[in-house]
């Protein structure tokens, strides 16, 4: 019971550097574009190589986890996102950018699959609610990471200095709390299984609930702030707060979550939760008092917290695919979602509306439900 207790200890710390990382890397995008002297077309090239990596990891990396164990994996490929965050700075050219982002792209995917797995499996082994609580440690993770780095430039520290301390935070952590993680493989099995998860029966369905999810994550992060200068003519200066409200709302549903799952039940939490979320959606779209459409992105946020946990933590129950296979499956649809949603989103905003554009993430939410029901129709 200790080493279990100190491996979740230890799976909430990886959780939080994945986000502390990520975090970390986004206010090196613009010093970066400046550096490269490059155009938003080539930028949006250059981030791309992120997403290209990360599908180039996502579907092994749960064979990777059940043939050397997520301990062994997660230590190797934390200490390797660290590095390259590190090197994301010292990029020289364009040349040597396309390389480092999809090396970065690699890792993030990488760690982002294992971590689940270990997480699944911690909950199993404890037979409690925890998904909702561990992935809170992500969103903390990335609040910590922008604010540290925003306190360090204001003191007037170099931003090499900044992503260098952010990467010894991230590399004592891992020293710190690695040994502590599970070591044995995540499943048992003959080791000729398939390399690539591809989705099947009810995980496909699981899949496409978090693609949907992230489709929706995305467009608050990418779009929000658009939406509040564009179509609500708020000044510039209120760009980043609805996005703001939404991630606050986010994280404290998230560390609210498994107490709610505990007593209530999943099935209310996510029911009630996507219908929170498609109210939020149609107050942004509809109201013009600001305090409405905050309470609109505050909604959003309340909704949206805890469908991608709950889902997850489903995966450690069904019995069609293995949990290593499951969770990287999933993992590879829904990173679809929050790689090609604010895309398309944009693409809907420029034929029709923005207004438009939302609306098709309240559609989106309404057919997660539907595919919900399905799940705990099968499940029952």
């Amino acid at each position: 019971m200790k080493q279990l207790h100190g491996a979740l200890i230890a799976t909430r710390v990886f959780f939080f550097i994945a986000g502390f990382g990520y975090a970390s890397w986004a206010p090196l995008v613009p010093i970066l574009k400046l550096r490269l002297a490059i155009g938003e077309d080539t930028l949006g090239l250059l981030l791309l190589c992120i997403g290209l990596g990360s599908l180039c990891t996502m579907p092994i990396a749960g064979t990777l986890a059940r043939r050397f164990g997520c301990r062994r994996v997660m230590q190797l490929d934390g200490a390797a996102f660290a590095f390259i965050l590190l090197a994301l700075y010292a990029i020289p050219d364009v040349s040597w950018a396309i390389p480092i982002l999809f090396l970065f792209g690699m890792a993030t995917g990488l760690i982002d699959v294992t971590m689940n797995i270990h997480a699944i499996r911690i909950e199993k082994l404890s037979h409690k609610h925890l998904l909702s609580g561990i992935h809170g440690m992500w969103s903390l993770g990335g609040f910590a990471g922008a604010g540290i780095f925003g306190v360090w430039i204001w003191l007037g520290l170099t931003p090499l200095f900044s992503t260098g301390a952010a990467t010894v935070i991230m590399l004592v952590l891992l020293l710190a709390f690695g040994p502590h993680l599970l070591s044995e493989p995540q499943t048992t099995g003959k080791r000729n299984s398939p390399i690539f998860a591809i989705p099947r029966g009810v995980v496909i369905l699981i899949g496409l609930i978090c693609c949907i999810s992230f489709i929706c994550e995305g467009a608050m992060m990418d779009w929000s702030g658009v939406l509040m200068l564009q179509e609500k003519g708020f000044p510039v200066s209120h760009a980043g707060t609805a996005y703001a409200i939404f991630s606050a709302a986010m994280l404290t549903m998230r560390f609210v979550g498994d107490a709610l799952v505990i007593h209530c039940g999943s099935r209310p939490i996510i029911f009630g939760g996507v219908s929170l979320a498609i109210g939020g959606l149609l107050l942004v779209i509809f109201t013009t008092p600001a305090w409405l459409i905050y309470t609109g992105f505050f909604l959003i946020g309340i909704g949206l917290a805890n469908i991608v946990p709950v889902f997850y933590s489903f995966m450690g129950q069904q019995k069609e695919m293995p949990i290593h296979l499951a969770v990287s499956a999933v993992s590879t649809v829904g990173y679809l979602g929050s790689l090609l949603g604010p895309a398309a989103i944009g693409f809907i905003a420029h034929q029709t509306s923005l207004y438009i554009s939302f609306m098709t993430l309240a559609a989106l939410l309404v057919l997660l439900l539907l595919i919900a029901r399905h799940v705990y129709a099968k499940a029952a």
